[in-house]
């Protein structure tokens, strides 16, 4: 399986050819833009998908790795087909398959993402801007981040384990592997990027790939499978909240992804979505960057979606909600299981045992965070009870003008 997914890179097939963007906002400046036509490289993975399929047929479904063979094989499978299909509107039926969609209710039959997303929004639009102290408003160059980085992950690993490089294609701020983080060149960062992409970037994506290198059994664990994408943008953003890395301007372009991803569904094209972004406040630069992210391997001319940044509050909802079940349950050896490799929450807990009998290793490297679990556990424990106090209630019978 780690042989046949390792050519179904499925974010590299669905990006966007060089200079799309410069001839986008040279024709938006002069008012001429129309939705960008893109061609994809056609691909084939009629052989890929038998050997998929075949592994479906002879794993046992009632052993835990078998099971996890299965699920991950049908998710490379539906990859695969998607990729097939790049440039047809089957790729969002195939992505929403794979990612969900902005309209489906979050873990704990929650609301949706989208009014998840739409409550981040209103939340940012609302605060005192003047709040915000002057290091928050220092931008950091790409190549100054790198160098930072580089000597921060440095330090961590004791030598050099992962490498920071520039990438002037790449259309998110960042990317990571298990021994290589690219940072989009053209792109400026904050002081909380920084530490966003420390927490976010090397101290998940990347250390769940080196732990998962480390599996004798299962070196698949190593790959980034499109069925453990929520749970792995979830641990990573949860340890952004977790560590005080994220901003609330964070969470609103997250959010505002999760909207245009449901606009885009409900008919926006990408001229439509363009401007929205532009519209929320960003650069018509991030806004061409936000907006292709979209539409990766749909038609541009609205009624589709690459639905996956919906999987960030879906993520990080389902995790926050996994670590304290992991607390309330005594068992919190699971959320440092869970960076053993590349994994769903599900995965994790089948996994269990067999990460008590040796058959699994446990995670090599852990983040800083998840080494004091004392710590941790204080902060989930005060969630529990948090959780329990309802603002509403509070706000509607005046109880902040009394003296607690």
């Amino acid at each position: 399986m780690v042989r046949v997914a390792r050519d179904i890179r499925v974010l590299a097939l669905l990006s966007w050819p060089a200079g799309t963007e410069h001839a986008f906002l040279a024709d938006f400046a002069a008012g001429r833009a129309k939705p960008p036509v893109v061609e994809y490289p056609k691909s084939d993975f009629r052989a890929a998908i038998a050997e998929l399929e075949a592994i479906v047929c002879e794993a046992d479904p009632q052993h835990p790795l078998g099971q996890y063979l299965i699920d991950s094989a049908r998710s490379w499978t539906t990859a695969a087909r998607m990729c097939e299909a790049a440039g047809t509107t089957r790729v969002c039926v195939f992505s929403t398959e794979l990612y969900g969609a902005p309209n489906e209710a979050l873990p704990g039959s929650g609301p949706t993402a989208r009014e998840a997303a739409r409550h981040f929004i209103s939340i940012a639009d609302e605060l005192d801007h003047g709040l915000l102290a002057p290091s928050e408003s220092v931008h950091i160059s790409a190549t100054a981040l790198r160098l930072q980085l580089q000597n921060d992950l440095d330090d961590y690993f004791n030598r050099r384990v992962i490498e920071v490089e520039l990438d002037p294609e790449l259309i998110a701020k960042a990317a990571a592997g298990a021994t290589r983080i690219r940072l989009r060149a053209s792109a400026h960062f904050s002081q909380y990027d920084r530490e966003q992409l420390l927490n976010h970037e090397a101290f998940v994506h990347s250390i769940t790939a080196l732990n998962g290198r480390e599996q004798p059994v299962l070196p698949s664990l190593s790959l980034s499978s499109p069925r453990s994408t929520a749970t792995q943008e979830g641990l990573a953003t949860f340890a952004e909240q977790i560590t005080g890395s994220i901003d609330i301007g964070r969470m609103k372009r997250i959010s505002l992804r999760i909207e245009a991803v449901a606009m885009a569904l409900d008919g926006a094209d990408f001229i439509e979505i363009f401007r929205f972004f532009i519209e929320s406040g960003q650069t018509p630069q991030e806004s061409f960057s936000s907006a292709q992210r979209i539409f990766r391997g749909v038609p541009t001319t609205g009624g589709y979606a690459f639905t996956k940044d919906t999987v960030y509050v879906r993520g990080l909802v389902g995790v926050h909600t996994f670590f304290r079940w992991a607390l309330r349950s005594r068992k919190l050896p699971l959320c440092r299981y869970l960076f053993a490799g590349k994994m769903t929450l599900a995965d994790v807990q089948r996994f269990e045992p067999l990460f008590e009998a040796g058959v699994l290793l446990p995670a090599h490297w852990l983040p800083p965070w998840l080494t004091r679990i004392n710590g941790l556990a204080g902060m989930l424990a005060f969630s529990l009870f948090a959780n329990r106090i309802r603002l509403d209630s509070i706000a509607d019978e005046g109880d902040f003008l009394l003296d607690f």
